[in-house]
């Protein structure tokens, strides 16, 4: 697909990235606070807000594994009732994490609520750490979100380190890059202050990263949610130790401009290589 023969968005749209610290195993708690954060981001005047890799549950990998269908998610669980509710109040999409479980598995996946508060197909994690491959299943699509005119790709943590992920969303057509992930303390914030900026740079298109904070299974967290420009620059973020909502408005002239002075998605697209795998394109309007 050559992005030059999708429209660039004509209007403003602002996103939030919300941090927190979930409570190991309480799925009623981080719903609770999901639909806390959701209000204040919508207060803020968001019509999207990104929650961080698995928050209903916590990361969490042993209960998960030991217990899917108290810490999994299924199609249309009435525990996200909440959610729908808060989405449809508030006229605001959201992305939150959470393991979910079919007659494939269990994947780690994004779940997702347009502004009506339905719930459409869940993104799945496709490029999994090693410790997490023996627990799920990796996904085997990429996932598409139309929002006002923006084209919003999914990914999960670890998607973020392979740069054909991003550059995948690009070429199918992708403004910004929508990241919910667990960042370690130890190595997590040198990665993604690495990894985002040039996903943002190398591809044009604005990137968003949503981190925990504080410990989740096992992983003591860096925080440091943040918004990045197409041009690479931070354009919103968080602290590293504190619950938090970050929002920045996605421009169109910005990302206009960038793409006018910096050419790499273009000839990109002109040199005709090609990157294997489909795109499931959903509306959050």
């Amino acid at each position: 697909m050559n992005h030059k023969q999708i429209a660039l968005p004509q209007t403003s749209l602002r996103i939030a990235a919300a941090q927190a610290q979930p409570v190991p195993g309480d799925i009623a708690a981080n719903i609770a606070r999901a639909v806390e954060l959701t209000g204040v981001a919508a207060d803020h005047g968001a019509k999207l807000v990104v929650f961080p890799e698995k928050f209903l549950s916590g990361y969490e990998p042993d209960l998960i594994a030991g217990d899917p269908a108290k810490y999994a998610f299924d199609a249309n669980d009435p525990r996200l009732q909440p959610i729908r509710e808060v989405c449809r109040r508030r006229e605001i999409a959201v992305m939150v994490g959470a393991a979910t479980r079919g007659s494939a598995g269990l994947h780690i996946s994004s779940l997702i609520f347009n502004r009506s508060g339905e719930q459409i197909e869940p993104y799945h994690k496709q490029y999994l750490y090693s410790s997490e491959a023996h627990i799920y299943q990796p996904g085997t699509r990429g996932h598409m979100l139309l929002l006002d005119g923006w084209r919003l790709a999914a990914g999960i943590c670890y998607d973020s380190g392979f740069p054909e992920h991003a550059r995948l969303a690009a070429v199918n057509g992708a403004h910004a890059y929508l990241v919910s992930a667990l960042f370690s303390m130890k190595t997590g914030f040198h990665q993604s202050r690495i990894w985002f900026p040039a996903r943002a740079f190398d591809n044009t298109q604005y990137v968003l990263l949503s981190n925990h904070v504080g410990t989740t299974g096992g992983w003591a967290t860096c925080g440091a949610s943040a918004i990045w420009s197409p041009y690479g620059d931070v354009v919103a973020q968080a602290s590293r130790d504190r619950d938090e909502v970050i929002t920045a408005p996605l421009d169109p002239a910005l990302l206009a401009d960038v793409r006018e002075r910096e050419t790499v998605l273009a000839d990109y697209n002109a040199h005709g290589d090609a990157i294997p795998g489909g795109y499931t394109v959903q509306s959050l309007d």
